[in-house]
């Protein structure tokens, strides 16, 4: 089945890039900044978007009113639930700063930050204008969301993310004034936003919602180390739905993204493998060959061909193959593949600007062997498991007598091995 849904996510992502990224192939046309913002990771785990995505953030430019971000690109007249000033809502216009961003960490380009930096400069003195006490309230919220959106809270989170990114730009930049007040500003929203809306004692971000918990988890807004709670509710959500999701695409993209980092992937492939109504498999045992705007069926009201969900995308490459990015452009990688429930084998390649990155695994009852690509002039730490044994070799050699393994350390039930560039076939064995 993932394999199915893999294939309909390059359809839907194929027949939905024709100039513009858009929503759906046969409907709107238009290239929404939502969209770009839930799918972007995805997209450029599948395709090399440097090029096109540029071309986007020259888009979002050109037709930048008086400050803020339209809701589309090119801006048709269309401005639902945003400031002012022709602007989208925030979820929408995080799309123009996020996919800068993720140009950077993906292909290790910061022109496009220099180039754009007054244009965002500008569009952040936009939002400071608009905020009231450090807040938003009207947003579109966590559209096609199955609950209550939580919209005054997520709005606010798209803002504090705004301010986050803006502090790292200006520091790639080595603007130390600017990034010190981006800093300061982010700090003091963030501490509205606990003030107004976590309830410590409960662990919940206003009514405790799929979508209220994984956004303020994915945003960090309860700090690393306190945020035990935080997860607890958003566990206990999952068992009440008998772990369907409820999120709409901001919360879904954010969620694997949660859950691989909080080392909790069993949860993710029990939501993921999912075959009745809400999930990809209930859109495949409905006869999908495209991923559907919404989680229901629909009777060509709604666009049954919508990139917008296709972010479980990113979790095949992030989480079971564990192929991320330890510094701009994939200079440092990491691959720390996340064995989960029945799967005894994954395999996949991303190709980076240095070169093809492979990671291959698999199971067998007595061991698990792992194959890995490092193209050149870039360093890996490859994470090998150890409850399937401690006894690690590669090629046959204890890994101590490999040529290219720099070090190695035992660190949460993994061997970490750090290699320079090259092939390497790890195996742990009893």
């Amino acid at each position: 089945m993932f394999n199915k849904m893999d294939t309909n996510i390059r359809y839907t992502f194929l027949s939905n890039a024709f100039s513009v990224q858009s929503d759906c192939s046969g409907r709107e046309k238009l290239g929404y900044g939502g969209d770009l913002f839930c799918t972007t990771e995805s997209f450029m785990y599948h395709y090399d978007m440097a090029g096109f995505y540029s071309k986007v953030v020259k888009d979002f430019t050109d037709d930048q009113p008086l400050g803020g971000i339209t809701e589309t690109v090119p801006f048709v007249g269309i401005a639902d639930a945003g400031p002012g000033d022709k602007s989208g809502p925030l979820g929408f216009q995080v799309g123009f700063p996020y996919l800068i961003k993720k140009i950077y960490d993906f292909y290790g380009d910061k022109r496009l930050i220099k180039e754009n930096y007054v244009a965002l400069a500008k569009y952040m003195n936009f939002l400071e204008s608009s905020a009231k006490n450090n807040l938003f309230t009207a947003d579109l919220g966590d559209h096609e969301s199955l609950d209550d959106r939580s919209i005054p809270l997520t709005a606010s989170i798209f803002y504090y993310l705004h301010a986050n990114m803006m502090n790292e730009f200006a520091g790639i930049l080595e603007k130390r004034e600017e990034e010190t007040r981006y800093a300061s500003l982010a700090e003091k929203i963030r501490k509205t936003i606990v003030d107004k809306y976590y309830n410590a004692g409960s662990g919940k971000f206003e009514k405790g919602s799929q979508t209220a918990q994984i956004f303020a988890l994915w945003a960090k807004i309860e700090k690393e180390g306190t945020q035990g709670k935080v997860i607890e509710v958003l566990v206990s959500e999952f068992e009440k739905k008998n772990w369907h999701l409820s999120t709409g695409i901001f919360g879904t993209k954010m969620l694997f993204d949660v859950l691989r980092k909080a080392e909790n992937n069993d949860m993710v492939y029990r939501i993921a493998n999912q075959r009745d109504f809400p999930g990809w498999g209930y859109m495949i045992a409905n006869g999908a060959n495209t991923v559907w705007e919404t989680w229901a069926v629909s009777d060509n009201t709604f666009s049954k061909n919508h990139p917008m969900f296709g972010s479980v995308g990113e979790w095949f490459y992030r989480s079971l193959l564990r192929i991320n990015s330890a510094a701009p452009g994939f200079k440092k990688m990491v691959i720390k593949p996340q064995p989960v429930g029945d799967l005894k084998h994954a395999e996949g390649t991303y190709n980076s600007p240095y070169g093809k990155i492979g990671s291959a695994w698999e199971i067998t009852d007595y061991q698990f062997k792992i194959n890995v690509e490092i193209p050149v002039n870039t360093t890996a730490e490859i994470w090998v498991p150890l409850k399937y044994g401690e006894q690690i070799i590669e090629d046959g050699k204890n890994i101590s007598a490999v040529e290219g393994v720099a070090s190695q350390r035992k660190e949460d039930g993994y061997v970490v091995i750090q290699a320079g560039s090259g092939t390497y076939s790890f195996i742990a064995s009893k």
